[in-house]
């Protein structure tokens, strides 16, 4: 097993290669284009493990993602957030260099890249099916169609399709929720789309949840999972994986004991973790599940094990006397992140199993 002294992002190379293949396979088997995010993991080494499956569009999250993503041979890539109109230079430079992707959702952006992108570019609307974080919603069909028209007048800016998020599916689901989630989304964008005359308009939308459990995918052309690539506690908790799908841990060191409060002290805090949480039923907060180290990476989460509370450096865990008890201070314990985007930038480096260290973009 690996060294650890301090907190150390851990990562399964065989759990991250099968739930690409798994992605993978599924969209092929449903007919649709599989433009991964690649937000998650930031890394031209994990990157290379798509490619080999056959992956030769991606997504990112911001323009310096994209950059580095371009530099490391990726030459049709999506920017999967609202045009910053600040970083035209870097636009005008990838526009350029490689085919791509950017998301409008008002006239007033449509204009600006008509006349401050002098480069072809393909444009996507962002539309809001329900998640009500940015996007045109999809009833505004007059909205739409001005921001259509807005895009189509320049000559050198593609109309590609319709886009969105359906990130109102991260939460409590079953195969059943997610399927009905995934047909209202598709529905509510073919209803957008209908709404234009510009023929042969895609659809695409991005969301691990619903491209996980939804049994098909029919009615789309394109999906943009990330978090699937890890995957995460919060995606066990909700059923969309299994703890054994999850692809990445953090090794924590156990740095003082305290069995009057059934508690451990661990070195991983939220700068390494991130805040995010789970609220457990009984009203506390669940910031990540516990794990034990194995010869072949880490257990199954260990029942009514969890860190309950978070300070920069500190992790508090939670857990019955018989495991605090054979918890020795300077052994090391594996926290199951809630939210591996985050933890894994937190991090900006994965140490595998076999003692690799690969590094990420560093950026967001």
């Amino acid at each position: 097993m690996v060294k650890i002294e301090k907190p150390t992002l851990l990562l399964d190379e065989s759990k991250v290669k099968r739930n690409i293949s798994r992605m993978v396979q599924k969209a092929n088997r449903c007919g649709v284009r599989l433009r991964p995010h690649f937000k998650t993991h930031q890394s031209a080494t994990i990157g290379e493990w798509f490619r080999a499956q056959g992956i030769t569009s991606i997504t990112v999250s911001s323009v310096d993602m994209a950059l580095y993503f371009a530099h490391h041979g990726w030459d049709d890539i999506t920017i999967a957030f609202p045009v910053n109109w600040l970083e035209i230079a870097k636009l005008n430079h990838l526009a350029q260099t490689i085919r791509l992707h950017l998301l409008v959702e008002s006239v007033e952006t449509g204009q600006f890249l008509a006349a401050q992108l002098h480069h072809p570019a393909s444009i996507w609307l962002k539309i809001d099916t329900g998640y009500g974080r940015t996007g045109i919603p999809w009833t505004e069909k007059q909205k739409i169609i001005e921001v259509a028209n807005a895009v189509a007048a320049a000559s050198h800016l593609t109309l590609t399709g319709l886009l969105t998020h359906a990130g109102h599916a991260y939460g409590p689901t079953n195969k059943a929720q997610a399927t009905d989630l995934y047909h209202e989304t598709v529905t509510r964008l073919q209803s957008a789309r209908d709404s234009l005359a510009y023929p042969g308009l895609l659809l695409s939308l991005g969301d691990t949840p619903t491209c996980t459990l939804a049994e098909t995918l029919t009615g789309i052309d394109e999906i943009r999972p990330g978090n699937f690539v890890f995957y995460d506690y919060m995606q066990a908790y909700h059923g969309v994986c299994t703890p054994d799908d999850i692809a990445i841990a953090l090794a924590c060191p156990i740095v003082a004991r305290h069995p009057e409060r059934q508690q451990l002290l661990i070195y991983g805090g939220a700068i390494h973790l991130s805040k995010e949480h789970l609220t457990l039923p009984n009203g506390h907060f669940h910031f990540g599940a516990l794990a034990l180290p194995t010869e072949s990476g880490w257990s199954d989460p260990i029942p009514n094990a969890y860190v309950s509370r978070l300070s920069q450096e500190h992790g508090q865990v939670q857990a019955d006397p018989a495991f605090i008890e054979q918890c020795k201070i300077g052994d090391w314990l594996l926290v199951l992140p809630i939210h591996s985007c985050l933890t894994a930038n937190l991090r900006q480096a994965y140490l595998t199993l076999t003692s690799e260290v690969i590094p990420m973009a560093g950026i967001l």
